[in-house]
């Protein structure tokens, strides 16, 4: 926090996740409200991950070829636009409009991240990447924390326009704080002396580079176990924990809580932790938590063990992420870094996709425990594959710019 340009990218974050939490919590219930039917739900959620997976390769050679600082303001600029639309749904009918909206504001989002990610490196040294990166985390629950509930309540109060509203805002908010980033910060990235000018990595590139290739795999496992994990939360709850719709809700949001205290760990007290050692031990909290939390209904159904586990597995997904960013930013060359993140989140869209199918097996008699346990080894697998294959950090290096 001590770099002035990292806290105004940080608080644009901040800003620009609340107002995303809106949006979140409100169209799930607008779209099921109107469509009537969990197919529509799906259609939506479909929606939210293609642009990520048909836009990866554009998202890296834009951030490659444009000044980052410019690209993330004209982006936050065009999802504010694309929210204008939702002012207009009033009724079923009108559903097409929310689904252009999803997609036009995921393609965006699909853009902005890889420049975001990549951008970060140039505002802080090396050594301060976890730190950061754990910030950014923090940031991202603190916004869902304070997004997620107010979202409902702005559904409520003022229905979708101002919800919509309420988060376009955002978005101009932080595009305006991303303009005030030092110019040469997000300058386009030179390419090396040996490579041609127009050579631009692209996501293809990115798969053939040696040293990531241990952190794909890892992120390809650990998405499939959340898709998976997005299905059978809900079956579990209420299943066999007997759960009701509330007690869905109280178990969701407490992982924020863990989610922020591992942030502020990671901010403020984590700075010489190794990206390696993060990403490895929160992949095995990971499972080992999952594993507890899958079973324990045969020795008690009471609400609290499970709000205490859900609390506390909240940590290991900051971590987690902090620690494969950081890797994939300590491991990448700097004209990579856009590429990386793109195929990043390429792998990850695909991966969700993927455990969500698996995860509908759970429907057929007597799979549900048998697949929440196989989820719970897919994160125990992960870690393994993160300790033998994740190369140890070498010597930390200075930012290339200081704001």
């Amino acid at each position: 926090m001590a770099a002035p340009a990292f806290r105004r990218l940080w608080l644009a974050g901040v800003v620009s996740d609340t107002g995303d939490w809106f949006l979140f919590v409100a169209l799930p219930l607008v779209v099921l409200r109107l469509s009537g039917s969990a197919a529509g739900a799906s259609l939506a959620f479909v929606l939210e991950l293609a642009p990520t997976v048909v836009l990866a390769p554009v998202a890296a050679r834009l951030a490659v070829r444009f000044d980052r600082r410019l690209l993330m303001v004209c982006t936050n600029l065009g999802q504010a636009l694309a929210l204008v639309p939702l002012v207009f749904v009033h009724e079923a009918s009108q559903l097409p409009i929310v689904y252009v909206v999803i997609a036009a504001h995921a393609s965006l989002a699909a853009l902005f991240e890889p420049a975001k990610n990549s951008l970060l490196p140039a505002l802080v040294d090396e050594d301060q990447l976890v730190s950061a990166n754990g910030l950014v985390g923090l940031g991202q629950n603190l916004g869902r924390l304070v997004g997620g509930p107010l979202g409902g309540v702005a559904l409520a109060a003022g229905g979708l326009p101002l919800v919509a509203a309420v988060d376009a805002a955002s978005f101009v908010v932080s595009a305006v704080l991303i303009a005030s980033l030092p110019r040469g910060a997000g300058r386009r990235i030179a390419p090396a002396p040996e490579a041609e000018t127009d050579a631009t990595p692209g996501v293809l590139a990115a798969f053939r580079l040696l040293p990531l290739r241990p952190v794909f795999l890892i992120v390809s496992l650990a998405s499939v176990a959340q898709g998976m994990f997005l299905v059978l939360f809900l079956l579990f709850v209420t299943g066999p924990l007997e759960g009701t719709a509330a007690d869905v809700g109280v178990l969701r949001g407490v992982q924020a809580v863990g989610a922020i205290l591992a942030g502020l760990a990671l901010g403020f007290l984590a700075r010489g932790a190794t990206p390696r050692a993060l990403t490895v031990g929160s992949v095995l909290a990971f499972g080992l938590l999952s594993l507890i939390t899958w079973n324990l209904p045969r020795l008690t159904t009471e609400l609290w063990p499970y709000v205490v586990l859900f609390a506390v597995v909240g940590a290991p997904g900051v971590v987690m992420m902090t620690g494969v960013v950081s890797v994939l930013q300590t491991s990448a060359p700097a004209r990579s870094l856009p590429a990386a993140f793109a195929a990043l989140g390429l792998i990850a869209a695909v991966g969700q996709a993927a455990g969500i199918l698996i995860a509908g097996l759970a429907g057929i008699p007597g799979l549900l425990q048998p697949l929440l346990d196989v989820q719970a080894a897919l994160y125990l697998c992960t870690g393994v594959v993160g300790l033998v294959w994740l190369r140890r950090p070498a010597p930390a290096k200075t930012a290339l710019s200081r704001p």
